[in-house]
């Protein structure tokens, strides 16, 4: 372009008179060449400066657009939040001093790579390479700082989750592309992704940190497999705390396995045992059955020609004060045998329609998932109707438990939970028992608290309601396994109008010197359920 006007000064404007014509053009050709470059320059400027300053503003002030809202607890904790992060990036063909490049990355990086292996990589014949995504502060720092040709950094925007392990299961992770993949991060991704203001949870962290802190600790002293922790409020049905252990790091999943990813409250299926009595006493009231039962072990199911088809027996250490026990006696002191007989007095398809009822039949679709399948009977002969009354031949998650379990003492209502914020006020729901029953329930469970397994659950200044559960856990052939056990308490407070439902599960967990070996419920998921209450119940109530 310069050689064109050049040309048109130097022999367009010395023409001829004769040749003012044909000049004329030349002179507005060369106009608009010049007025182009202008336009072509200004652009490259304004683009150059304006790319610049959103670099520097990206960068430095750090004023930039998130695009992912955060999510945080019911307080405003932070949970998840996008951060302004960066790769750090090299270009072999750029590379003009090799030794310092691989200095450069061994000594900014020193657990990644050696120097032989970094002096490998500023070597390699490809033209773009991620030494490290996600670099910290510092490790972009010193890149920027050394201005070695070749090595980058190039800024992005990363999740982060200041809590890490603590709600791993809830939150969730979101993938390389900011798309959510579990949790939270998962189920309200349209949310996060169109909007900045929070997605506000209805957890708590500091209560979450109290179930985790004594889970973990359970885990260690009763050398668990597992352990399982669930808070809701039991009017509105907002979750305040669940947590699931084995768990993971959201920020380093490649750290945990796949398994450990698994979110148990919604995910396993058990037996949960006698806390299925709670049921089983509501089917008996509703039904008007007010008789008491001898509990003499075993009890013998007959079958139709009259020979012995199941004995039922209860634990070796069972000692009924009576040897006939009412309907509220037989939860109270969670006797097998009393609860066979009175699910064989039960009216035919009782029982069948009573889990229906109270949705332990199939899975629950909630708002923030889909559960497992629950296991019902295949057939509901006297010996499944027998066995089912003390929680065994059927499988249900914890879920299905809790919400089941909730329903029977919050006055009748069958809540939904929910993962946001809720207002309290009319309980909404289904009503599956009368308040009546759920009164009576609730009083039984008191009483359990006070006298028999549930004792080491409590906690001064409040009345705490509760059922403990004592399972075998079955072999993959279907065998009962008599040394492995899942124990469980559910528990409910304040107990005269309750306002919480909580559980708290251990699975496998081991006897201990203090427990005298013995692995049953009364020996670790009650006293582990005590030492939560005992300090989340100033943060609940303040």
């Amino acid at each position: 372009m310069f050689e064109v006007g050049r040309d048109l000064l130097k022999n367009g404007l010395i023409r001829r008179a004769a040749d003012t014509v044909p000049h004329q053009r030349l002179r507005f050709i060369y106009s608009l060449f010049a007025l182009a470059f202008a336009v072509f320059i200004g652009k490259t400027l304004y683009l150059g400066i304006q790319g610049t300053d959103q670099s520097r503003r990206g960068t430095g002030d750090a004023v930039w657009t998130a695009s992912r809202a955060d999510i945080v607890d019911r307080n405003g904790d932070i949970l998840a939040k996008n951060v302004m992060s960066g790769h750090i990036t090299l270009r072999p063909g750029l590379v003009t001093d090799r030794d310092a490049a691989a200095r450069l990355i061994h000594d900014t990086l020193p657990m990644e790579y050696s120097l032989k292996d970094a002096l490998r990589l500023v070597a390699e014949k490809r033209r773009f390479i991620y030494v490290k995504k996600l670099a910290t502060d510092a490790e972009r720092a010193a890149v920027r700082r050394a201005h070695i040709a070749g090595l980058d950094v190039e800024e992005v925007q990363a999740r982060r989750y200041p809590k890490r392990r603590l709600f791993s299961h809830i939150v969730g992770f979101v993938g390389q592309d900011g798309h959510g993949l579990e949790g939270a991060e998962r189920v309200w991704d349209d949310y996060l992704r169109e909007n900045t203001d929070p997605l506000r949870l209805s957890l708590d962290a500091r209560i979450q940190s109290v179930f985790y802190e004594q889970l973990t600790h359970a885990m260690q002293t009763y050398q668990a497999k597992g352990a399982m922790g669930l808070l809701m409020d039991a009017r509105t049905g907002e979750m305040i705390a669940m947590v699931s252990l084995p768990d993971f790091d959201p920020e380093n999943l490649g750290a945990s396995s796949a398994a450990a990813r698994r979110f148990a409250p919604m995910r396993d299926l058990f037996e949960m045992g006698s806390i299925f009595k709670i049921f089983n006493t509501a089917l008996a009231m509703e039904n008007g059955i007010r008789r008491e039962y001898p509990v003499a072990s075993p009890y013998k199911i007959l079958d139709k020609f009259g020979r012995t088809a199941a004995k039922i027996s209860d634990v070796r250490s069972f000692k009924p004060p009576r040897p006939e026990l009412s309907v509220e006696e037989i939860m109270l002191h969670s006797c097998n045998v009393g609860s066979a007989q009175i699910a064989l007095d039960l009216p035919d398809g009782a029982q069948r329609e009573f889990l229906h009822r109270i949705h332990m039949d199939d899975r629950l679709d909630l708002e923030f998932g889909r559960t497992e399948r629950a296991l019902p009977p295949a057939k509901w002969g006297p010996v499944e109707r027998a066995v089912l009354s003390f929680g065994h031949g059927i499988s249900v998650t914890p879920m299905h438990l809790l919400l089941g379990v909730n329903a029977m003492t919050n006055g009748g209502i069958y809540i939904y939970p929910t993962w946001l914020r809720r207002r309290v006020g009319a309980v909404r729901g289904e009503r599956v028992i009368t308040p009546e029953i759920s009164t009576a329930l609730r009083s039984v469970m008191v009483r359990i608290a006070e006298e028999t397994s549930g004792k080491k659950a409590r906690v001064s200044g409040i009345e705490i309601g509760g059922k403990t559960a004592t399972a075998e856990k079955r072999n993959p052939d279907g065998t009962v396994d008599r040394k492995r056990n899942l124990t469980a308490f559910a528990g409910i407070f304040p107990a005269s109008a309750p306002q919480y439902t909580i559980l708290v599960f251990l699975d496998e967990p081991q006897g201990t010197p203090e427990s005298f070996g013995l692995r049953t419920a009364a020996w670790n998921a009650v006293p582990t359920t005590g030492k939560i209450l005992d300090s989340i119940l100033p943060l609940l109530f303040e």
